[in-house]
């Protein structure tokens, strides 16, 4: 359900899914676990942190990134809309009721449940 539909779409929406991240920081595998709400395609993922780092929205040393937002994380009041109906969470695979989607500008992301979303954004402090 609303699954970009190709490659160009994903990547847009990979880079600005890391680029609204709530916290400034956060270890690969964290960015990545959020990436994977995208694509799971390595080959692609790759491509969505290269892009980021290429357009100046994070800075990636070892094993961490540094987001270079300027306070453009998820508004929940204006960019997370719930929807009920029989989902399963784009993240964890659950069978969930209530659908957790973000609008972004390169699209919208979902469904979450009420947890994962948290995560996603990066609400949720799985940072290290």
């Amino acid at each position: 359900m609303n699954e970009p539909a190709s490659r160009s779409e994903k990547l847009e929406l990979g880079v600005e899914l890391l680029a609204h991240l709530e916290h400034e920081e956060l270890a690969l595998p964290a960015a990545i676990d959020r990436i994977e709400t995208v694509t799971t395609s390595p080959a692609l993922t790759r491509d969505i942190l290269d892009a980021a780092e290429k357009r100046g929205i994070i800075e990636r040393e070892d094993a961490r990134l540094r987001v270079q937002r300027g306070g453009t994380y998820v508004n929940y009041d204006s960019q997370v809309v719930q929807r009920e109906g029989e989902f399963e969470c784009r993240r964890c695979g659950t069978g969930i009721t209530t659908g957790h989607f973000v609008k972004l500008d390169a699209g919208e992301l979902g469904p979450f449940g009420s947890s994962c979303i948290r995560k996603v954004t990066g609400r949720d402090d799985d940072s290290e």
